[in-house]
């Protein structure tokens, strides 16, 4: 009698054998989550031995302790001798968005500024969201004395309007110099949101940038803009950072994030459901990352 071939449909039932196949893709997902967690825990621990900026480039998982470190530098800058300048287009900017690079450079002696280029007078609460922002900044350790928001009538908030990139360079350059400034921190040409007045920062200082009128020495990282996807994963985003970081990267702890969310409710007007949705799934509440401008330097020719 000629045997029938081996079959394992034929050892298991039909039903039996699809639960079997759904059972092993059920764990293999699991496993997978499981590692993923697992990352996340790691490469936490790892970025949040540095107290300012760790880079994620040539030096990625590397320990920078009391420094951050530029892409390409062997040698760490001392955050103690780090002059800061946030540059943001409206009070919230600063917690929503970079309250992690701030919370960890005020951590780490270094001295910030913030310069804020409108007082986010869109819906006529200029006063009010003036008065929010001094609070919240006070909330992530930046003094009254080094906050400037600007009141200019060709810099309104409103995501209609064009900014002019002549004054809003002109406004960020004499900041720089007249705080001898030597890291500045704004947004990249994705603005994170897409918001126009936070890309035209970006632009400014991309003509400054290319037009050789940064000072010498002075540093200029622009926010890494994220797909909406990794942009609501929370602290669950960060492996992807890891992997793909473009430059710098900061990471905050729940500690720091008390502090970041405890800024974000000073702004009280600002508080629709959905910002406070915001506070608990936007990875930009822990993780910012950064890419550094290129910054030319003038040559000297000698004949």
């Amino acid at each position: 009698m000629q045997r029938e071939p081996f079959s394992t449909r034929a050892r298991f039932p039909p039903g039996l054998f699809c639960e079997a196949v759904e059972m092993l893709v059920l764990l293999c997902v699991a496993v997978c989550c499981l590692g993923y967690f697992i990352s996340v825990k790691l490469i936490y621990n790892r970025v949040r031995r540095t107290r300012g900026f760790s880079s994620l480039g040539a030096y990625k998982a590397a320990d920078v302790s009391t420094s951050f470190r530029r892409s390409g530098d062997d040698h760490p800058l001392d955050c103690g001798g780090v002059r800061a300048l946030l540059v943001t287009a409206h009070p919230d900017d600063e917690c929503m968005f970079f309250a992690p690079s701030v919370l960890k450079l005020a951590q780490s002696d270094a001295s910030v500024r913030l310069l804020c280029l409108s007082s986010g007078n869109y819906y006529n609460q200029g006063a009010e969201r003036r008065e929010e922002l001094l609070a919240s900044c006070a909330v992530l350790g930046i003094p009254a004395s080094q906050v400037t928001i600007i009141e200019n009538k060709e810099l309104p908030d409103d995501p209609n309007a064009e900014w002019s990139t002549a004054l809003t360079s002109m406004l960020v350059l004499r900041h720089i110099r007249t705080h001898s400034i030597n890291l500045v921190l704004t947004f990249d040409e994705g603005g994170v949101s897409g918001h126009a007045n936070h890309v035209a920062i970006y632009r400014a200082l991309s003509h400054l940038a290319s037009a050789r009128r940064i000072p010498e020495g002075c540093q200029v990282l622009t926010l890494h803009t994220v797909s909406i996807l990794r942009k609501y994963l929370s602290i669950f985003e960060l492996p992807i950072s890891w992997l793909f970081s473009p430059s710098f990267c900061c990471v905050i702890g729940p500690k720091e994030y008390k502090r970041a969310k405890e800024a974000m409710l000073r702004h009280r007007s600002q508080l629709l459901w959905f910002r406070r949705l915001y506070m608990l799934f936007s990875r930009y509440m822990f993780i910012n990352t950064f890419r550094a401008v290129a910054v030319e330097t003038k040559h000297v020719k000698i004949y």
